[in-house]
């Protein structure tokens, strides 16, 4: 005789109101690893900080595409019915015998002498600072600290009259002398040399038989690679933006470099009888920050590229 079992189910449960379903509570969604997470906070000040970077960069090459009557005639953040920005570059050029090319000449000799020595001089001494053991590392550490926090306005009054002792005023020499002494680059290189280069690969180079100008050179060098890309970049916007030290080292128009030069042509409506070209001052300026935003693209791939350089499996 046969039975069946049967298996009895429990039947779903019921809202004791009567109600289809509950609302669901909203739940949390969970960080995703390897996800940034995201912040209000932080991107309305990130916009607020790209607002004020961009604006001003805006507004200057809106206002190189005027004439001298159409930066009053029309507004400062959009353009004008004449489209005068060619006609700009050419006279800007060509005005007072073509003295903007001059200016221009004599910042990138300031540029290449005083921003490519002192990256040189920061690249050997912070070398030499990180991996040499010397007398007396202790009280440059501390003079380097030190001329980090002093500005470089405080020194220019010294300078000037130390360099007026040497007769080198109004020569290009007044420029490109202080330009060769970064603090700031050489404190970095020091801290970038001591953790990019590790001292098995130094002794490794030694054991082959490489001289330390050699293991400079073809072992320490390319490791320095991003450090040295960066002081590069911060020599060249000081030494391409110094206004000040020129002021007051240089009275020779003729190797005025294009800070003071194109203050001197903004001081020009000031005088009587000056002529008043602030649209050339504005495409001056112009033309002036395209080097710079040429050599941060052309350096950014070696600045990216030596980041993951020089890496040491233990």
């Amino acid at each position: 005789m046969s039975s069946s079992v049967t298996t009895s189910q429990p039947a779903p449960a019921q809202n004791s109101g009567g109600s289809k379903g509950a609302p669901r509570l909203r739940t949390r969604r969970a960080h995703v690893p390897g996800r940034p997470k995201r912040s209000v906070l932080l991107t309305v000040l990130t916009g607020l900080v790209l607002l004020y970077t961009v604006v001003p960069l805006v507004w200057l090459v809106i206002s190189a595409t005027k004439t001298q009557e159409g930066l009053g005639d029309s507004s400062g953040l959009w353009f004008s019915n004449d489209f005068a920005l060619w006609d700009n570059i050419s006279e800007t050029f060509s005005y007072h015998d073509g003295i903007f090319v001059r200016w221009l000449l004599n910042t990138l000799l300031y540029v290449v002498l005083g921003a490519g020595g002192a990256t040189l001089l920061a690249i050997l001494g912070g070398y030499a600072l990180a991996k040499f053991r010397f007398p007396g590392k202790r009280a440059v550490f501390a003079v380097v600290i030190g001329a980090v926090a002093v500005p470089g306005t405080a020194l220019a009054v010294p300078t000037f009259l130390m360099f007026s002792k040497m007769g080198l005023t109004d020569t290009p020499w007044a420029v490109i002398i202080p330009s060769l002494v970064s603090p700031f680059g050489l404190y970095l290189m020091w801290v970038f040399a001591t953790e990019a280069i590790p001292n098995e690969l130094m002794e490794a180079a030694r054991i082959d038989g490489a001289g330390e100008v050699r293991t400079f050179f073809q072992v320490a060098l390319p490791l320095l690679a991003p450090g040295t890309v960066t002081v590069l970049l911060f020599t060249t916007v000081a030494t391409w933006n110094n206004y000040f030290l020129p002021l007051i080292m240089l009275k020779d128009p003729d190797w005025y470099p294009l800070t003071l030069g194109l203050d001197s042509w903004n001081n020009q409506a000031q005088t009587i009888g000056g002529d008043v070209i602030f649209n050339l001052v504005i495409t001056g300026s112009l033309l002036t920050i395209i080097p710079l935003i040429a050599a941060f693209l052309l350096l950014q791939r070696f600045w990216q590229s030596g980041l993951a350089a020089g890496s040491v499996k233990e």
